[in-house]
């Protein structure tokens, strides 16, 4: 009996070191980002965000500290390039925790390898609706496509906008843009007067903009990924005649995003918009952090990806504590669920039924603000959830 029990002993303190050992290794989150390539500014912003928050508000998550493994899944659209990187970061690396995702085709790809290996994936960014349904270890911090567009069609039903032309980038995320502005816009009273689906890659926007002028809608409804291609939409809308003409362009607000809308320019003032995030957000945690941001990148603006990125890693670090540093999927996900915090973009939360975000969607207007142009809010719609699910 005396045997047995130091035996017993012996093999519970033997546990206990084990269980020390394994709470002090670093936690590994495995980041799969387009850091090059076309979407390069994604995967800069997010991981401008994810490394700010770290700075900021510390690197032990749950008692472990973080160690970041980034992998470039550029161009971002390519699933299989993503899914063979998120696999490598689970078999070589053994990273604890997925995350990132700057678009919806790499977060599709990988949810199926966060089932099979059981393991957490936060999205930061990719905004197809559906991206949640793909995987029960799925959470996103970032936002949904219906979710900032429904706002945008109810405002211009409001507001004398009664014949809307939409564009859309032809993939997942435009086609869920496109989708819920014509169903809220519709149910309003108002009708779509035309339609265009415009390639992701390279299109050319000067046939669309004719189309668009000679059907002399109240307003033009636009969803592009941020880039190069909406810098030449927003510019051509100019010279074309489309806002000489006096119709009006409404947008999510993605449009003119931070990153880009020094380089749109003057096309873009008077611009309305429906989004998660301005940088002229006026809140004591959005000082804080455009103050931060700014030390640690002056040559860049804060936009929504840099967001995603924070607070995906805020989501990650307060799960971690409440799991006293436990990733197991499982109590990962129960852990997020219904989460609440404050961020840079206001109050959020996770809606524990679907794993999305639920947020304050503004209504903005591009305005000049002490010689810069500025997302400016002007009314909001508070606690939105993903429409796109309901």
């Amino acid at each position: 009996m005396q045997h047995f029990k130091k035996a017993l002993v012996a093999a519970t303190f033997a546990l206990a070191a084990s269980f020390a050992a394994q709470a002090a290794d670093p936690i590994k989150i495995g980041l799969v980002l387009p850091m090059t390539g076309p979407f390069a500014a994604y995967g800069k912003q997010i991981h401008n965000g994810v490394k700010l928050y770290l700075a900021t508000q510390g690197d032990t998550f749950g008692g472990r500290k973080v160690e970041l493994i980034v992998k470039d899944d550029a161009p971002g659209t390519a699933g299989d390039v993503s899914k063979r990187l998120a696999q490598e970061l689970v078999v070589k690396d053994k990273v604890d925790i997925l995350a990132g995702f700057g678009l919806t085709p790499s977060a599709f790809a990988v949810a199926p390898v966060a089932t099979e290996a059981k393991k957490p994936m936060v999205v930061m960014n990719a905004a197809t609706s559906a991206v949640t349904t793909k995987s029960n270890y799925l959470v996103r911090a970032s936002m949904t496509l219906p979710q900032i567009t429904a706002p945008i069609a109810s405002w211009a039903a409001k507001n004398k906008i009664k014949k809307v032309f939409t564009l859309v980038a032809d993939y997942g995320p435009g086609h869920d843009a496109e989708g819920q502005f014509k169903k809220t816009f519709t149910a309003a009273g108002g009708e779509i007067v035309g339609e265009v689906r415009a390639p992701v890659k390279n299109p050319d926007f000067a046939p669309f903009l004719q189309k668009i002028k000679d059907t002399k809608p109240d307003a033009v409804f636009i969803f592009l990924p941020p880039g190069a291609e909406t810098i030449a939409f927003m510019k051509g809308f100019t010279e074309r005649g489309l806002s000489a003409a006096g119709i009006r362009l409404i947008a999510t607000g993605d449009l003119p995003d931070e990153d880009i809308l020094d380089a749109i320019g003057d096309a873009a003032l008077g611009l309305i918009t429906s989004f998660h995030y301005s940088e002229a957000h006026k809140s004591a945690e959005n000082k804080a952090y455009t103050e931060a941001y700014y030390k640690a990148y002056p040559k860049d603006r804060p936009n929504f990806m840099s967001i995603g990125g924070y607070d995906g890693m805020h989501l990650i670090a307060e799960v971690l504590k409440k799991t006293g540093g436990n990733a197991d999927a499982e109590k990962f996900v129960e852990a997020a669920k219904g989460m609440k915090w404050t961020s840079p973009r206001g109050p959020v939360s996770i809606d524990p039924a679907t794993r999305d975000i639920v947020q304050t969607i503004y209504i903005r207007k591009v305005e000049r603000v002490g010689g810069k142009l500025q997302n400016v809010e002007f009314d909001q719609v508070n606690e939105f959830k993903d429409p796109g699910k309901q």
